[in-house]
């Protein structure tokens, strides 16, 4: 049974992260990041729904009285 030749896996292994590194750093540069970035007020839109205006009681079918 041959022998695995295992000589190449280095500069392989090598360049491969290499090439990873540059493509990352490439994607990365493109981006545009700004210098003072501001939190965003969001504004909350309240609908108008019936049922928040009455208080509502959900009754346990358990804690009726028995019939």
């Amino acid at each position: 049974m041959p022998q695995l030749d295992t000589s190449t896996w280095f500069i392989t292994i090598l360049s491969m992260i290499m090439t990873l590194f540059i493509v990352f750093q490439l994607k990365i540069s493109k981006h545009f990041y700004p210098w003072n970035p501001e939190p965003k007020h969001a504004t909350s839109v309240k609908n108008s729904i019936p049922w928040e205006k009455k208080w509502t009681k959900i009754y346990s079918p358990l804690s009726l009285p028995q019939q």
